[in-house]
């Protein structure tokens, strides 16, 4: 016989069934703190060493399609000439011009490496200097650091000061921190709003673009252009090849180091203890990231430095952070109900 209404099952012992409230929570991926992810990422693609065999395979390749595409260019424009011996030569002509502008972007490149190797022979010899107190050396790197910025109209004033006391000055370090004073110190300012603004740009990219990949392509191009900007503030101009070898250089030193971690660690004792975990997660890999490119920045200061640094000081990280930083947050903090 089949009951039509609800059947209570009468349990045999007293024991009180289970309350929902006594489940163990749930683990949120959120509740993780923020770890920069696209800044890591972009460290390790630009730090990631190329073995051998793989640059052996890209020159032959490359020079198998230039080898390729120089026959079948000779070929096209002498048949050309074959059939129509005007246009065959307008064509050519084409092809001339083609090959002097390529010619030019290569002395560019290569000038701009040989103007990277004069900064790194003058930062060695600044070394060197500093570390024997040798004053002739030390007048060598004064007279070439004077010549880097010989046609910069914005150290004019500076280099004519140092000129002015060079005779006064009787030990290295003397007269190299009077060339640093001189030249260089607002050369470090102009670089440091220049890693401010990337800082502030790529954190507010990351916080605001929601795709995955595309936070990681905002904050390789964005800390490419600052390494590039920071060369060029300090005589460095570097092209393509040049900015792509200086960022390889600074992220490989922070990957080397382990200084391409930034957390609570470094964020709360500038923005307020346990900040992070007020703040929504993409926001809070945004500051993470901002974070770490004022890390990467202030490494590119110092690769693209000509002199060490002696009586200036070093720039903060921390200070960095939160001047370029802070206001994010304020207007963050300012939209909370």
């Amino acid at each position: 016989m089949s009951s039509k209404g609800p059947v209570l099952f009468e349990l045999e012992d007293d024991t009180p069934a289970p309350s929902p409230a006594d489940a163990p929570p749930v683990l949120d991926l959120q509740d993780e703190p923020p770890q920069g992810q696209a800044m890591t990422t972009v460290a390790a693609l630009a730090a990631r060493p190329t073995s051998r065999l793989a640059r052996w395979f890209w020159s032959l390749l490359l020079g198998l399609i230039t080898t390729v595409a120089s026959v079948a260019a000779w070929n096209f424009v002498t048949n050309l000439v074959t059939q129509n011996l005007y246009l065959g030569y307008a064509v050519a002509a084409l092809f001339a011009v083609f090959l002097i502008v390529v010619l030019m972007i290569v002395i560019k490149e290569l000038s701009a490496f040989a103007r990277l190797s004069r900064i790194d022979k003058i930062q060695h010899d600044a070394d060197s200097a500093l570390a024997s107190e040798d004053l002739t050396a030390a007048r060598a790197v004064v007279k070439d650091l004077t010549g880097l910025y010989n046609n910069r109209d914005d150290t004019r004033w500076g280099r004519d000061n140092l000129k002015d006391r060079t005779s006064d000055m009787f030990d290295a370090s003397a007269l190299l921190s009077l060339a640093e004073q001189e030249l260089l110190a607002p050369l470090d300012q102009a670089a440091r709003r220049e890693v401010e603004a990337a800082a502030r740009q790529v954190a507010t990219v990351t916080a605001l673009v929601p795709l995955a990949l595309a936070d990681v392509v905002a904050a390789l191009g964005a800390n490419i252009r600052m390494i590039r900007r920071i060369a060029e503030i300090y005589g460095g101009r570097s092209g393509t090849l040049g900015s792509w070898r200086l960022t390889r250089a600074v992220l490989s030193h922070l990957v080397a180091t382990g200084a391409v971690a930034v957390g609570d660690d470094m964020l709360e004792p500038i923005l307020g203890g346990s900040i992070l975990g007020k703040l929504s997660r993409r926001f809070g890999e945004g500051l993470v990231n901002g974070a770490l490119t004022a890390r990467v920045g202030v490494a590119a200061m110092e690769v693209c430095r000509p002199l060490p640094y002696i009586a200036g000081k070093r720039p903060s990280v921390r200070s960095i952070i939160k001047s370029a930083l802070g206001g994010l947050l304020m207007g963050s903090a300012q939209k909370e109900p």
